[in-house]
């Protein structure tokens, strides 16, 4: 399954709400219909909507040329507009804001060199397919990165593990960055097995990283959210390794709701905790992680599961979307660049200047 495709002027994204009863594509020909589909999750997972947010900005283009948009300010502005449409609709995700601006900028030099808006289009087409390509190299740095870190510290042993949500394939271009990892061990024949939290609300772990790990013959065995500390202390979980959505100057870091939890109990029981994601999901334009700001989503993704309510209709809810993790609780950060170990404000702003 491929979480996204450009073809013909279109991006095809799989809908990854209807998994894992139904293999749906939604076929998106306007950057509305690609904020939608951000929006509701039908695409999800950090570098996935970065990606789908450079397509975005190019149907944008293209529909605002093809409106008769003469002149390359006006141009601009307008899509400038929409670049800040699509920003706000998932504002923990730093990818979707690092694909934005990195399209803006492409944006920025065409119209430098006196380019047209039909040129500019064409550039920006580009530039979405070279972001789209880049996550696939970055996914199989991140795996390799993150293999030789895990049996580093394990030695000869067979690693089990535990992750929480979905970074793999489909959060991703290709293989995955936290998934990307699990799926270097098994081809090494260096994983025992994999333990994977079903992430309430919305259950991404039991819908896509399960589903996942089963269909590529990987190891898994599905836990709810509350085994994770009894699982760990009694199955002999060697590390914790999981994805990100933004992380801090300092090493903090964003992921799904969940994670700051089961790196309290991670480090309670001695258990290794990791973190893979790419470069462009650090934020060091924030200190710490209580800058990074958290989305809450609608109050009934709890009240109900799969659209069966669980709870009364008017009960009041909480519906945090991510939580930090200190970077007191985690051992390393593993990027297509290296790995982090350790990660602190010193360690961090070392990493970037080298």
């Amino acid at each position: 399954m491929k979480t996204l495709r450009w073809e013909n002027k279109t991006l095809i994204v799989l809908d990854q709400t209807k998994l894992p009863s139904e293999e749906v594509y939604r076929r998106c020909t306007s950057w509305r219909e690609v904020r939608e589909v951000i929006s509701v999750l039908a695409v999800r997972g950090a570098p996935a909507i970065g990606i789908a947010a450079a397509y975005a900005v190019v149907l944008a283009a293209a529909e605002i040329q093809a409106g008769g948009s003469e002149k390359t300010t006006a141009f601009i502005a307008e899509l400038e507009e929409i670049a800040a449409s699509l920003a706000a609709v998932r504002p923990t995700a730093v990818n979707l804001h690092w694909a934005l601006r990195r399209m803006m900028k492409t944006v920025e030099a065409e119209s430098a060199a006196g380019r047209t808006s039909v040129q500019i289009t064409t550039a920006l087409e580009r530039e979405a397919v070279r972001i789209h390509k880049d996550d696939i190299a970055i996914n199989g740095r991140i795996s390799k990165f993150g293999a030789e870190a895990l049996l580093e510290e394990a030695g000869r042993k067979r690693l089990t593990l535990l992750t929480h949500c979905n970074a793999g394939a489909l959060a991703t271009a290709e293989i995955g960055t936290a998934l990307g990892v699990v799926r270097a061990l098994h081809e090494q024949n260096r994983l025992e097995r994999v333990y994977a939290d079903e992430t309430r609300p919305l259950l991404q772990g039991a819908r896509l990283t399960a589903t996942e790990l089963y269909a590529d013959g990987i190891p898994v065995t599905l836990i709810t959210d509350n085994m994770a500390a009894w699982v760990m202390k009694t199955k002999k979980v060697d590390a914790v390794i999981v994805g990100a959505d933004r992380i801090a100057a300092n090493g903090d870091t964003a992921n799904k709701i969940g994670t700051y939890g089961l790196s309290i109990a991670a480090k309670e029981l001695g258990v290794p905790f990791y973190v893979a994601a790419p470069t462009s999901t650090f934020d060091v334009s924030m200190q710490r992680g209580e800058e990074i700001p958290i989305e809450e989503r609608n109050h009934d993704e709890v009240r109900q599961i799969q659209g069966v309510p669980v709870a009364l209709k008017d009960i009041a809810v909480f519906n945090p979307a991510f939580d930090v993790t200190p970077h007191e609780n985690i051992r390393a950060i593993i990027t297509e660049r290296g790995v982090i170990e350790a990660p602190a404000p010193e360690s961090v702003a070392k990493f970037f200047t080298i």
